[in-house]
């Protein structure tokens, strides 16, 4: 069994720390694992996240425009820095695919790398963890762990984030943003799809299962997350791009072996707006204004059955999400109909 493996894996073992001369060891060409780090005005978050790499590992930060000093402070530490052209969009797939093109230039012998967002930090011990996961389980092109938040405690929307990462442990159908890839695997698929602005690691993970890999996600701390988010106007925005992200996905995967993703997701979204306000007008048509009020009802109802699942305030926030979703799903229609290109959407 997987587990057994997964179980004995040292995933609290203490790995070296950065020193102020990390920059003259990251040369080692016969490193094994490289870190690509992607951010955008992530500033302390950053400097967290580029200090928990241990020394000797070779480090590429990505940058989509940062005004707060990002680049340069990666470079103080010895960090190779590239900075994305502002005339195409930004999106996370596309810093990852440049920070791996880079990687494969300057250490082609690289075995594994690990892609980390900007406001995170690695947990000691994870990297090690992990490559020893692949090392033992040829058949597994990513792994991934525990993403926890770093402040749960200080908002409702963090604490929902933190929720959001704790997964099922196992074989999964994708992973995030934090994980451990395969570098022949990422070849193999050419990497991510760089036009999707969410969900494009679900996305990458589908056609690596379609070309036979698995996806596995291990009992072990991986990193921690900073969403700093404390403003509805966040969780909103984050949402919205849940939504585009999810038509996106969709349309992409829908012709591949495994089953398209996000179907379930955008029928939800769509059934609770648009369904619930045909319904609405439909049941005014059949026994007058009073028909009005079935959509109201039905969306009562829903909150009543998500409030006693997780409390009124998670579950009034799962419903008007929907809307949010559905939101989001329309602007991705609005730009396949007029061919418009969609950047990065940022909620902080």
């Amino acid at each position: 069994m997987h587990f057994a493996v997964t179980a004995a894996l040292p995933c609290r073992a203490a790995l070296p720390r950065p020193d102020a001369n990390r920059g003259a060891s990251r040369m080692d060409k016969k490193a094994s694992i490289g870190v690509i780090a992607i951010g955008r005005n992530e500033g302390d978050r950053l400097k967290q996240c580029l200090r928990s790499v241990p020394a000797g590992i070779p480090i590429v930060y990505v940058d989509s425009a940062s005004s707060d000093g990002s680049a340069d402070f990666a470079r103080s530490i010895g960090a190779m820095v590239i900075e994305l052209d502002l005339a195409i969009p930004f999106t996370a797939a596309r810093a990852r695919n440049a920070g791996r093109d880079h990687l494969l230039r300057e250490w082609p012998m690289l075995k594994y790398v690990q892609f980390i967002d900007g406001d995170c930090e690695l947990e000691a011990g994870w990297l090690e963890a992990a490559a020893n996961f692949l090392d033992t389980e040829p058949t597994v092109a990513a792994v991934c762990g525990r993403r926890r938040e770093r402040f749960p405690e200080r908002s409702f929307y963090n604490q929902m984030c933190d929720d959001e990462w704790n997964t099922a442990i196992g074989a999964a159908e994708a992973c995030g943003g934090d994980a451990m890839f395969r570098m022949s695997a990422l070849a193999q698929v050419r990497g991510y799809d760089p036009t999707l602005i969410a969900g494009e690691e679900p996305e990458l993970c589908h056609r690596l299962r379609d070309m036979g890999w698995r996806i596995w996600r291990i009992d072990c701390p991986m990193t921690i997350h900073d969403a700093d988010m404390h403003r509805p106007r966040q969780w909103w925005l984050r949402t919205v791009r849940s939504g585009f992200g999810y038509a996106q996905v969709w349309e992409k995967t829908r012709t591949g072996m495994n089953p398209p993703l996000y179907g379930r997701q955008l029928v939800s979204a769509l059934l609770w707006t648009v369904g619930v306000v045909a319904l609405s007008l439909a049941a005014a048509l059949v026994v007058g204004p009073a028909g009005l009020a079935a959509g109201p009802l039905l969306w009562l109802l829903q909150l009543a059955r998500l409030a006693k699942r997780g409390g009124l305030r998670r579950g009034g926030h799962l419903l008007v999400g929907k809307i949010a979703e559905a939101i989001g799903i329309l602007r991705y229609a609005l730009s396949r109909l007029t061919r418009r290109k969609q950047g990065a959407i940022f909620y902080k």
